[in-house]
């Protein structure tokens, strides 16, 4: 699993548990009744990260949760350091290199700075291209 899919899936994963626990959320419901049989194979679901959200996830709601909850105060907003490590992924320079031969990084992997920065907002835009509602300044 590539670490964009790993980050996508931490995010919209963390979207769809939370929906599903509330009440009235949109999720399918059950095919089955008390005694009838499961739903044949063929009826099984696509796989969560195959296909972006069917409603937009907000982005910065959901990372914005996972920080209330976090014991380390992080800089998710403008960090990719920190994004990856609220998200319970490495963040690594060599982590991030991968990362940024994933989504094409063009520039020089020596310089990191300019590496996080340029990361930090490939993976807002990314989220935003496949579901994600990111607010114009995360972009």
């Amino acid at each position: 699993m590539s670490i964009f899919s790993s980050i996508m899936g931490k995010i919209f994963g963390h979207h769809d548990s939370a929906t599903a626990a509330q009440p009235g959320s949109a999720t399918q419901p059950s095919s089955t009744t008390a005694g009838a049989p499961a739903a044949p194979a063929t009826a099984a679901p696509a796989p969560a990260q195959s296909t972006p959200p069917q409603q937009p996830v907000d982005v910065e709601a959901v990372l914005t949760q996972m920080q209330s909850s976090h014991s380390e105060q992080l800089n998710w907003r403008t960090s990719i350091v920190d994004l990856m490590k609220l998200l319970g992924l490495d963040s690594s320079l060599s982590a991030r290199k991968e990362l940024a031969a994933e989504l094409h990084y063009s520039g020089n992997t020596e310089d990191s700075a300019a590496m996080n920065m340029w990361l930090h907002k490939q993976v807002m835009q990314k989220l935003a291209e496949n579901g994600g509602k990111v607010p114009d300044d995360l972009k």
